[in-house]
Order: structure tokens, then C-alpha cells, then sequence
């Protein structure tokens, strides 16, 4: 028997954070809540993929009408059918590419492997990745010290810190600051946030080539790993440009989409370092991005900043580049800690030695608590093909209910 979607499940899940965490790309915004929406996919087999991906509040509450009728039916091992499907779903309302992890989630678990071994050119057991702390908050130094201190603690050897200020020279000055305060042994990173600007609640210091370009000739002087999202993200001449200036390795690339919106990056030699979120742009993108970073001898470390099936989805991804680094590890105490990341899975602690452990077990490995899903979640929408047969009737009558039915049947859309 074929293993079909037959049930999907779409819950609102939003876990509390112990104290308000100011991201740098929202400027003048408090995030009091990890939100997101999880997705269960449910097979006629009885496996079960899952995903969650990020929300602002509850303003996906309309998804599930969108979804039943191009998803139920569908082969649970038919990736490229799903990313069509998707797309074409994104004309009528928006882009959910975080969607596509469940079904690698099922791929996985119907191969017997991890999602990394589905990934990888070769296949080879990884069981740990190194990462970076990937801090998340504009801080002075004075307060930025203690962090870089724990996390030397926890065996960590990199950091990620941000720059969003009004001047620059307190950009370049915190820079420094951190720089003196770990040594030249300890890699730093850098986030200017430019790529998507967000003004909603203060408006942000936006950069010119010519602000990115002096900046980026301090970072040269500091020995910095990488400038991330120094321009627009859809700057590619920019961020050619200012390649052509620097020594410091550009980064970005992850809020990209579809596979045409990275190509132009590529192909205007625009980054030095790919991060492709593979919740923005789904595993199968993720990994042609992989592909040509191989090709090209660029370097590749997903993003991971938002919620616990970000960093999982991610981590598999990463496990999957052989050519090794750090993994993004978003950190920033103590609001923004492991438990609320993951929130309704068991926190994704690191090891002694600065790494975190790569899950083995078939699928994606995720873990999903039944209880804190209960206790920080919401089911708003159940779809089966009976639901969404009934819902057709009643919105568009019974006679052009059969008439899609019979057309969807007629395209080999439906068993």
C-alpha cells in the first residue's frame, strides 16, 4: 500500500520566555514568546511527519483551508510533487516552505535513516557538530563580558555578536571590545542585520556600500570570521562589490527562498559564506545550496535563529557538509535560553567539548513533548478528505463540489 497524507494537523504553540528578549532585527521590539506554528502530518501507514515554523502571533489561522485540498492525497515520498504543490499554494496565499521538513521527516523514517544521510553526497554516521553562541541582543560590552565568559565555560570557541547602532564607530567599538575580551584565538562573527530591515517599531541605521565598506575595513583589522548581512539581501552587486574591497568573508542568504533566489548570489559572486535556513527555503534547496558551496569552495552554516525545529531541521543540513566549521547556536540569556527555544521538545544542551549531538534515529529525530504541546499549544485545524469534501460543498455548492472532485480525479491529483 502506497503511504498517503490522509490527516493534517495545525496547532498555534507559544511558549513564554522567563524574561523579554530584544532581537536586534526588530529594533524597539520586546519578544516575550517563542510563537510558531506546528504542523503533524499523518500517513495512511501510520507515520507521522512533523515541522513548526515561525509565527508572529496566530495570523496563520486561515492555512488549513489552503492546505487540505492541495496536500491530502499526496504520496509521503514525493518531495518534488510536495515543493510543486507548495508553490502553487504560495500564489494564493503565502510562502511555506517550513512545511517541506515533514516530509523529509517522513522520508526518513520510511528509508530507516536520519534526514542527514539523505542528505549527504556520501553517506557516513556524524554524531556531533561544533557551534558558535549566536547572540541575538544590541549590548554594551560592559554587559556583553559575562555572556562571553559563560560560554567560553560551556566549551564553546565562537561567538556571533550584532551591530545595529546609530554610528559607526559604537558598531566598530563593541567590535573591538569583544575582540580584547576573548583574544586572537577566539573566532568572532559578526551580524549587521541589513538584509531584511524591519522599522515597524524604531527605525533602523540602514547602511550604504560605503558604511558596510568601512566597517567591514575594521572587522579586516580584528581578524573577524565573517560579516553577515552587511547589505540588502537582494544587493548582489553590493555585496560583489564590497567583497572586492574587504578580506573579511561576506555572508548571508538566510531568508532566501526558491533556488531562483539564490542563483543570482552565485552568480554574481556575491557571498563568501552561504546560511541558508532550510525553513525558508526547505532541505531540498538547502542542499543544492550545499552543492554549489561545494562546487565553488564556499563556505556553508545554515541560519538557525527562531524555534527548536529550526535548529534540528538545520542541524541536519549542516551534519550533511562534510567539509566542517561551526553550526549556528542561537543563545542569549536569559531570556532566549534552549528551553524556550525548543519549547515543546527537550532543550539542545551542548557538550563539554562545544558541540551539540546530531540525532541518529530515523526521520528528522524530533522529539515533541505531548504534555508541553497541550500546555503551550492549540489545535485550530484538522483536515481530512471527509472535512474538506464537506467544507467544498458548503462553500461552493454541491454540484461544483463534484465537478473539482471529478477534475482533481481527471489530473491524477487525488487516489
Amino acid at each position: 500500500m502506497n503511504s498517503r497524507i490522509e490527516r493534517i494537523e495545525l496547532w498555534h504553540v507559544n511558549v513564554p520566555l522567563s524574561e523579554p528578549f530584544w532581537p536586534s532585527w526588530i529594533p524597539g521590539y520586546p519578544q516575550t514568546h517563542v510563537a510558531q506554528t506546528y504542523a503533524r502530518f499523518l500517513t495512511s501507514d501510520g507515520l507521522v511527519g512533523e515541522t513548526a515554523g515561525p509565527a508572529f502571533t496566530t495570523e496563520r489561522r486561515g492555512l488549513g483551508d489552503l492546505l487540505g485540498g492541495f496536500l491530502l492525497g499526496m504520496e509521503a515520498h514525493d518531495l518534488d510533487g510536495f515543493r510543486k504543490r507548495i508553490r502553487e499554494a504560495s500564489y494564493l496565499g503565502w510562502r511555506n516552505w517550513w512545511l517541506e521538513a515533514a516530509m523529509w521527516d517522513l522520508a526518513g523514517k520510511m528509508a530507516g535513516k536520519p534526514v542527514y544521510r539523505l542528505l549527504q553526497e556520501r553517506e557516513q554516521t556524524v554524531s556531533r557538530v561544533r557551534v558558535y553562541a549566536s547572540s541575538g541582543s544590541l549590548r554594551p560590552l560592559g554587559e556583553r563580558r559575562p555572556y562571553l565568559d559563560e560560554i567560553r565555560q560551556m566549551g564553546i570557541d565562537a561567538v556571533k555578536i550584532r551591530v545595529k547602532y546609530d554610528t559607526l564607530a559604537e558598531d566598530l567599538a563593541i567590535v573591538r571590545g569583544v575582540r580584547a575580551a576573548v583574544g586572537d584565538d577566539f573566532m568572532v562573527g559578526v551580524d549587521a542585520n541589513q538584509g531584511w530591515p524591519v522599522s515597524l517599531f524604531r527605525p533602523n541605521p540602514d547602511w550604504d556600500l560605503e558604511r558596510a565598506t568601512a566597517f567591514a575595513r575594521g572587522c579586516d583589522d580584528l581578524g573577524i570570521a565573517w560579516l553577515e548581512e552587511p547589505l540588502d539581501m537582494h544587493d548582489w552587486h553590493g555585496m560583489a562589490e564590497l567583497r572586492r574591497r574587504v578580506k573579511t568573508p561576506i555572508a548571508g542568504g538566510e531568508l532566501h527562498g526558491a533556488w531562483h533566489e539564490f542563483e543570482p548570489l552565485f552568480e554574481h559572486d556575491s557571498l563568501g559564506k552561504y546560511q541558508p535556513d532550510a525553513m525558508f527555503s526547505g532541505l531540498t534547496v538547502s542542499r543544492r545550496v550545499m552543492q554549489e558551496c561545494r562546487r565553488r569552495g564556499l563556505k556553508f552554516s545554515p541560519h538557525t535563529w527562531s524555534n527548536g525545529f529550526h535548529m534540528v531541521v538545520n542541524l541536519h543540513a549542516f551534519a550533511a557538509w562534510e567539509q566542517g566549521g561551526h553550526l549556528e547556536y542561537p543563545y542569549e540569556p536569559p531570556g532566549f535560553v534552549p528551553a524556550a527555544r525548543e519549547g515543546i521538545m527537550p532543550p539542545i544542551t551542548v557538550n563539554a567539548d562545544g558541540t551539540i549531538d546530531v540525532p541518529q534515529s530515523p526521520g528528522l529525530g524530533l522529539q515533541v513533548d505531548a504534555r508541553l504541546l497541550r500546555r503551550y499549544g492549540k489545535c485550530f485545524h484538522v483536515a481530512t478528505p471527509t472535512r474538506v469534501a464537506l467544507h467544498t460543498i458548503r462553500e461552493k455548492g454541491l454540484k461544483s463540489a463534484l465537478a473539482l472532485k471529478k477534475a482533481k480525479h481527471a489530473a491524477g491529483k487525488v487516489p
